[in-house]
């Protein structure tokens, strides 16, 4: 079997206003938006029979809400590398103050926007970075073949990821941008799906549950780093910090770097 090529893949052509369209297009964005503004719709219709002290006392809890929201999107802003993790983290908070506003109101609104939040969550999914920058979509056969043939690089990076994990779309990004900067002759990056190849899992030591995204460092046909650890479990309501800097540090890739461009 032909090993697949290292050309880089052909761009999506992208629509004018990227991010526009994917709130308006996908429904995890779109749903949070309308639930989001629909409170100042149900502000309205609560507060209609309400005091005069009442609405002061709600628009200063408001205004609190909005501060403390800013607060924090501010500080995820600085600490966060990816616009996936960055924008999962702000609906979080916009969603938690808005439950405690709606509990200034009354009880039952809050219990309301509860179940529509539960409800997005079950039938919609933030979605990925959908770029694979200088990576190359392998299948496990086309792994196995590429290792076992040896002519192509020496060293081959490979991400396992699934869609279904959290942590993989929050850094869904992180090894497509790592691939435009260090691949090259002697280095390679490829993906696997294993949401589209599950039983292959196994083949790998890797648990869909809490291992995913899983990083392998092939030299030649031998494993020879991996991250996170064959034995890692995760913590129950936690998910991988993955970053630029770890990937690099774990897998050496400056020095990778520094040997290819030295020869």
């Amino acid at each position: 079997m032909e090993a697949p090529s290292q050309a880089t893949p052909t761009p999506r052509k992208q629509p004018p206003i990227p991010w526009l369209n994917s709130m308006a297009t996908e429904p995890f964005y779109l749903l949070h938006l309308l639930a989001l503004f629909s409170y100042f719709a149900a502000r309205t219709a609560a507060c209609q029979d309400l005091s005069a002290d009442f609405s002061h006392h709600l628009l200063r809890r408001e205004i609190q809400a909005v501060l403390a929201l800013s607060v924090l999107l501010a500080m995820k802003f600085v600490k966060e590398e990816n616009w996936e993790g960055f924008i999962a983290d702000g609906i979080f908070y916009a969603k938690g103050f808005l439950l405690a506003v709606c509990l200034v109101i009354d009880y039952r609104l809050s219990l309301c926007y509860l179940f529509a939040f539960v409800v997005i969550f079950v039938v919609s999914q933030q979605p990925s970075y959908d770029g694979l920058g200088s990576c190359t979509e392998l299948t496990p056969f086309q792994l196995e073949s590429i290792l076992a043939e040896g002519n192509t690089s020496r060293y081959w990076l490979i991400e396992l990821r699934a869609s279904t994990s959290l942590s993989w779309v929050r850094s869904s990004r992180t090894f497509a941008e790592l691939s435009n900067v260090y691949s090259n002759n002697n280095l390679s990056f490829g993906v696997i799906d294993l949401g589209r190849y599950p039983n292959a899992a196994s083949l790998f030591g890797v648990s869909l549950w809490g291992q995913i995204p899983t990083y392998i460092l092939f030299d030649k046909s031998v494993e020879a780093v991996r991250f996170p650890d064959i034995t890692f479990e995760a913590k129950p309501f936690s998910s991988l910090n993955i970053s630029k800097r770890l990937l690099c540090e774990h897998f050496e890739l400056d020095r990778h770097l520094v040997e290819y461009l030295s020869k």
